[in-house]
């Protein structure tokens, strides 16, 4: 059986058992001889910046932006974590641990909003200092889903990544595939596998548009069958529906059936309205506990909704996925869904309208699988007269089809490729 990466922090008690509900846990072994190119001796931290110092060269630093909580996140290559730690008051926390048999992972708790405005390693090599910036919510929250600022240490200091790693899986209870939805396209289980949700379905009609009565349930349906459509003529991919037919879902089904088949990508799409009747457009969310704006939590805050229906709640919490958002395997999944996200972005714009602030991000119950990178796709507004009409025409449901089916090519791509 195949597994998906976890990591797990040795500062977190417990951590590692409730990530073992979810599926198979790749734990790192070496070989003899192996060693790390360096050990983290100290970070130093205060209000203007940081400094990570090593016992020897490295390979090179990676540093990305985290949401709910606001975080600061530092991969480096080639080393080993430490546990000397001396912060001041930009800081709630930090904490290191092993990503992966390369890669040491820093990540600092901001105390209030900062982002990075300056890295580089010493001329020895041997220092990472990073210089902050402090700056309002709303700004560092433009920084979230932004490629990562990779630094390499000066060419005579820099370390080549230790070599002869392996990897052995740990057998543990995985959910039961019984009763899964039919996979389209080649007969390859080698290639990545693409879960399309159409958004709503059987008593839960989403939005209808005042525009000639139409449900969001149907049109999220065609379109994510167009969708298939595309990716399926590609012969790139294979491709599942959570639903082909008008029936209800609760939300955590919906992503539930991605992780039970250890999708490679989860596209929920769906079809907003507004107040405004000149509200137009589409719009792509990805992950986060804090919304971007005022109108992404009110639609995530509705949406979550979808399962109560005369009071009852037919989803129910499900509290090891509330545990396991705290831990950064998600964050790794939410950044690689942000970068799926821009691609998607890209490739519609030819094709299809777009808001001007496109990429949002909101706390969506369909995209909190902790280990499937997953976007929430809004294609346009049942509550505008023109995307109405674009969206319940066979047109434009193929150019949403070409746009998604494009940005998975691509995405594939790059995740096969490195880059």
């Amino acid at each position: 059986m195949a597994g998906k990466k976890i990591w797990t922090s040795h500062d977190v008690k417990g951590h590692k058992q409730q990530m073992s509900a979810f599926g198979l846990i790749l734990l790192p072994f070496f070989t003899p001889g192996t060693a790390f190119a360096s050990i983290i001796e100290n970070v130093t931290a205060d209000e203007q910046s940081i400094s990570i110092r090593f016992d020897d060269v490295v390979a090179k630093a990676s540093i990305f932006s985290l949401a709910g909580p606001d975080r600061i996140g530092i991969d480096i290559s080639g080393a080993k974590a430490g546990d000397k730690v001396d912060l001041a008051g930009a800081f709630a926390q930090v904490r290191q641990a092993q990503f992966d048999s390369d890669t040491a992972r820093v990540v600092f708790d901001l105390a209030t909003p900062a982002v990075v405005s300056g890295a580089y390693f010493s001329d020895d090599g041997r220092t990472l200092k990073i210089d902050l910036k402090h700056v309002a919510a709303s700004e560092f929250m433009s920084f979230l889903g932004r490629a990562r600022k990779e630094i390499l240490p000066p060419m005579m200091f820099r370390a080549s990544p230790p070599k002869g790693r392996y990897e052995v899986t740990a057998p543990i209870k995985t959910p039961s595939k019984k009763g899964l939805p039919k996979i389209s396209g080649p007969n390859d289980n080698s290639l990545p596998l693409v879960v399309i949700d159409a958004g709503h379905g059987g008593h839960d009609p989403g939005s209808i548009s005042p525009h000639g009565g139409q449900y969001e349930k149907d049109v999220t349906l065609a379109i994510a069958q167009a969708i298939r459509a595309e990716l399926v003529a590609s012969g790139r991919v294979r491709v599942a529906l959570t639903r082909d037919s008008d029936k209800f879902l609760v939300l955590q089904d919906r992503y539930g059936i991605a992780r039970k088949m250890n999708a490679d990508l989860f596209i929920s799409i769906h079809a907003d309205s507004a107040g405004s009747q000149e509200a137009t457009g589409a719009t792509v969310y990805t992950l986060s506990e804090v919304a971007s704006d005022r109108e992404a939590q009110r639609l995530a805050a509705r949406e979550n909704k979808a399962d109560i229906i005369n009071g009852v709640n037919l989803g129910g919490a499900d509290a090891n996925v509330s545990s396991i958002l705290i831990d950064l395997t998600q964050r790794e999944t939410m950044n690689v869904s942000a970068d799926f996200a821009k691609v998607l972005i890209r490739e519609a714009k030819p094709k299809m309208r777009l808001r001007s602030d496109s990429h949002k991000f909101a706390s969506f119950v369909v995209l909190k699988a902790p280990d499937t990178p997953s976007i929430l796709f809004e294609t346009g507004y049942m509550s505008n007269a023109n995307d109405v009409a674009t969206l319940t025409s066979r047109t434009g449901q193929q150019n949403v089809g070409k746009a998604v089916a494009s940005a998975v090519q691509v995405h594939f791509a790059r995740r096969t490729t490195g880059q």
